[in-house]
């Protein structure tokens, strides 16, 4: 890394929506009103220099960016909350964040160097630490596009009671969709509040709103961990039928065992049948491996529970199913139990059946269940790791994190900033082959860290540590 880095703040504006919104107000959901204790969205995507001047690039992004928050009003808006305790986005066109930059020091190789993610990536984001419920006076979106000696990167944070994953990457997908030249968008966000998620309760908060509810100031490092689609497929294979493949195995064979698509199979596997409907997926074996291998490396009492934590989309887990492009947050969270000793003792298989069966049971009942016991105890999400033996997966590979080609070429990588991490914050991102490769966002204490790197039975499937 250059010793001469330094970041240049050259300008910073409010961008507002090229049309007037014809949404008044949305009212935050239950999914919603618990992240107000957490921390803005930080995701942003790394490119090449564009074919033209960057100060070209910068007028393109503002003309972009106001085009896409017409298709978007909430995100111009600002939280309010009512005489009741009612929560709500006002779309009243107040603006959002643009935010331009220098580093003219900084290479592309100085922002993806083997190792450790590098400092220089939490300078690609503003709103820092910035809580959720702070959207009642600032805007609920700020862009900033940073200018590197060979690159771009375009960073962008979004409060998180006002979207979640899927509807952050939507926006984000259409705001290069824009930028790139389309003259119509080819994903329309539905801002629908009729669903089950409206609720009639009532979330007290403290004079001056909520606090973060994990240290932010712990020691922590953090990677990103690749893993090829053949070493995804050894897992689920490992996962499903408990045993390793042979290195003689080719990457074709496994894939048609292995396929996420693939149908109709009845496989015996340890006495018992599994088929399409009870098969391991590839995600949850992976999960399954990290599971085993960060327990182990934190060292814990054989009797410690340990916690693994997935937000599941509810989208399409709800009868009648949500418009996969609901605006808002329409995420649950699924904790999976398991003793420390136990998780060990077990096999692979024994761990990734634990969070296939949670995530299957996760249906429609399995939501609204969820909604009754928040309607009947609102309350914030509490993230973080307090009792030291957690882990809790956020993202997903599913997102099109890639799919944001600004109209030079796709992203070479896709980053997060420092919002919202801690010891045993995993995200999950595609690989950029777009293959079923997946990238994970590893935040870890730094002795775990260390011991996780050692780890021989979970090294194996990484491809490459970036």
């Amino acid at each position: 890394m250059p010793s001469s880095l330094s970041f240049s703040h050259v300008s910073q504006c409010t961008i507002f929506p090229d049309k007037k919104s014809d949404i008044k107000t949305l009212k935050l959901s239950v999914s919603d009103i618990p992240m107000l204790s957490c921390q803005y969205i930080q995701k942003g995507v790394l490119l090449t220099s564009p074919p033209y001047s960057f100060d070209d690039l910068v007028c393109s992004l503002k003309q972009s960016l106001s085009a896409a928050l017409s298709h978007f009003p909430p995100l111009a808006g600002r939280l309010t909350t009512d005489a009741d305790g009612h929560l709500h986005i006002t779309c009243n066109d107040a603006g959002v964040d643009f935010l331009v930059v220098k580093s003219p020091n900084l290479l592309i190789q100085n922002v993806l160097p083997p190792g450790d993610v590098p400092d220089c990536v939490k300078e690609f984001f503003t709103f820092d630490r910035t809580l959720s419920y702070s959207g009642h006076s600032k805007p609920l979106v700020a862009v900033q596009v940073t200018e590197l000696a060979d690159g771009v990167f375009i960073g962008c944070s979004v409060n998180h009671a006002v979207t979640d994953g899927t509807s952050l990457w939507h926006f984000f997908n259409t705001f290069a969709e824009i930028t790139k030249g389309a003259l119509k968008i080819s994903k329309t966000p539905d801002f629908c509040r009729n669903t089950v998620f409206n609720s009639q309760a009532v979330l007290k908060f403290p004079p001056g709103g909520p606090t973060v509810t994990f240290a932010a100031d712990e020691p922590l490092r953090e990677r990103i961990l690749h893993f090829s689609r053949e070493a995804i497929l050894k897992l689920k294979y490992k996962a499903n039928y408990g045993c390793l493949l042979t290195k003689q195995t080719n990457s074709e064979l496994l894939g048609k065992i292995c396929n996420d698509s693939w149908k109709s199979v009845n496989t015996e596997t340890n006495g018992k049948l599994r088929n399409s409907n009870n098969e391991i997926s590839s995600f949850q074996s992976l999960c399954a491996q990290l599971w085993r291998s960060v327990t182990r490396a934190r060292k814990l009492e054989p009797t410690k529970t340990t916690t693994f934590r997935m937000a599941v989309n509810c989208r399409h887990r709800l009868d009648p199913k949500l418009n996969p492009y609901y605006f808002g947050n329409a995420i649950q969270s699924i904790p999976t139990y398991a003793q420390a000793g136990e998780l060990l003792a077990k096999d692979l298989s024994w761990a990734a059946d634990l969070l296939h069966k949670n995530v299957v049971a996760h249906n429609d009942d399995t939501v609204r269940r969820g909604i009754a016991d928040w309607e009947m105890q609102p309350r914030l999400f509490p993230l973080g790791n307090a009792d030291g033996a957690s882990i809790t997966m956020g993202s997903s590979p599913r997102f099109p994190m890639y799919n944001n080609d600004f109209g030079w070429g796709r992203p070479l990588a896709v980053r997060s900033g420092r919002a919202n991490k801690f010891d045993g914050k995993i995200s999950a991102f595609p690989g950029r082959e777009g293959d079923g490769s997946v990238d994970l966002e590893v935040v870890l204490a730094p002795e775990t860290m260390s011991a996780v790197e050692n780890d021989p039975e979970f090294i194996q499937y990484v491809s490459e540590m970036v």
